[in-house]
């Protein structure tokens, strides 16, 4: 592997070697770590996760003095205030990326585990075995504590992983590479179990996601424009989400108040993540009801309201059009649309959702059940905020990317997520006539 100073010059040069020989070099190294990873132990994947997270204690002010300097480039960029959120690297956030590690390291390792054994007539025993997908390459933008969860997922399901984020978080995302790095040598693992593409070239991008050799999977996350341009460049396979238009229907056996709190939350947890509500679907049964008191709540908080017609004639609102149903606004607004019943809720979902996190509040388990079956999304809550849509409130230590696709693997993705199955045939001499 490049040593650190080596990777430190490719980050600072952005053309020490040809980018596509760079990345080439980096699948080479993470295919060979891969092997390895393959029959390390679970106590040898978690010695190095517990030694990741002591590095980062221990590199805690140089972390908030790294993210300091991408904070302070972001906002002489004129970045968003959401995006400037996801760059954030403060105290709580770094406790959160050490706590996500020591609870990935406690997480039942899933690799070798054996399922769905049974025995034929004829005495074979055939069953199927979880093992690693391979060399897995993420690429993100702004988030850097993605280093750490991909970093944590990864090592721990035995994959390698090839990290590529954004130019906007480069000072934190190398701070904590360094912190992985390290990690990983005190344990005894390949430095090449966990790399970061030292470039912010986007060549870099389509070479990664080229690489079939080398590259088993390319976990994206960002935003549209970064995913739909990997989907459409990648001949490698991809776990994807585009956006998250997550909407909550209040149902007209809905208890109101509950709702409210629900929809509060939903939209003002944080703006900036994926899980925000971004329409809110009200029963027209209840719509006189609910909304006036919803609108004060969310005009307490400074969330813009854009409504339609129906939703107007209730409550001040701005002209919801055509666009805003098919928005996702990472900000303080929230489209609102009056529906006839649940099938109309549920159609509205389906046609302009994003397939991501939908929720009805019910307490009618009727409405619940078909709410539940019809919704075809990946997360679909009931009586609960979309925001929990989130590898560690799913109990899976933490998440390397929401998936709305329909293979493989669905939803926050986790250890299992990161694995596949190949089957096992058990025999005593057997042979075939």
């Amino acid at each position: 592997m490049a040593s650190s100073a080596e990777t430190r010059t490719i980050a600072d040069s952005e053309r020490c070697e040809d980018v596509a020989a760079h990345v080439t070099r980096l699948g080479q190294q993470a295919r060979r770590a891969a092997a390895i990873l393959r029959e390390a132990t679970a106590e040898e994947k978690n010695a190095a996760l517990r030694a990741m997270a002591a590095q980062l204690e221990q590199q805690r002010e140089q972390l908030r003095s790294a993210n300091a300097r991408d904070l302070e480039h972001a906002r002489q960029e004129g970045l968003s205030a959401a995006l400037v959120d996801r760059l954030q690297l403060d105290d709580r956030r770094i406790d959160a990326m050490i706590t996500g590690l020591e609870t990935v390291a406690a997480l039942q390792d899933p690799v070798g585990e054996i399922d769905s054994l049974r025995t034929r007539p004829n005495g074979l025993q055939i069953g199927q075995m979880r093992v690693p997908l391979g060399v897995i390459g993420i690429i993100y933008e702004s988030r850097p504590n993605v280093t750490i969860d991909a970093a944590a997922l990864c090592l721990k399901s035995g994959n390698a992983a090839i990290l590529r984020g954004g130019s906007e978080a480069v000072h934190s995302n190398t701070a904590i590479a360094e912190c992985i790095r390290a990690g990983l040598v005190q344990a005894g693992l390949p430095e090449a179990c966990v790399q970061r593409v030292g470039t912010s070239d986007r060549e870099a991008v389509g070479a990664l996601i080229r690489m079939d050799e080398h590259v088993d999977v390319i976990i994206p996350r960002g935003g549209r424009s970064l995913i739909e341009r990997i989907s459409a460049g990648a001949t490698v396979p991809v776990i994807k989400h585009l956006e998250g238009i997550c909407h909550v229907h209040v149902d007209r056996h809905a208890d109101l108040d509950q709702a409210r709190e629900i929809a509060l939350n939903a939209k003002c947890y944080r703006y900036g993540i994926c899980g925000a509500m971004e329409t809110l679907l009200v029963d027209e049964a209840v719509a006189a009801d609910f909304l006036p008191e919803m609108a004060r709540r969310l005009g307490e908080q400074g969330v813009e309201l854009r409504g339609c017609d129906r939703t107007r004639q209730l409550i001040e609102a701005g002209i919801a059009e055509e666009s805003d149903w098919s928005s996702e606004y990472l900000a303080p607004i929230l489209s609102i649309r009056v529906v006839d019943g649940l099938q109309s809720a549920i159609d509205h979902i389906n046609h302009y959702g994003s397939h991501h996190t939908d929720a009805i509040v019910s307490q009618h388990q009727g409405n619940i059940r078909r709410f539940m079956a019809a919704v075809d999304s990946s997360s679909v809550m009931v009586n609960a905020a979309t925001c929990f849509a989130d590898g560690a409130e799913y109990g899976l230590g933490a998440e390397i990317g929401i998936s709305t696709n329909r293979l493989h693997v669905r939803g926050p993705v986790g250890l299992e997520g990161l694995t596949t199955r190949k089957y096992i045939v058990i025999g005593d001499g057997h042979v075939r006539h």
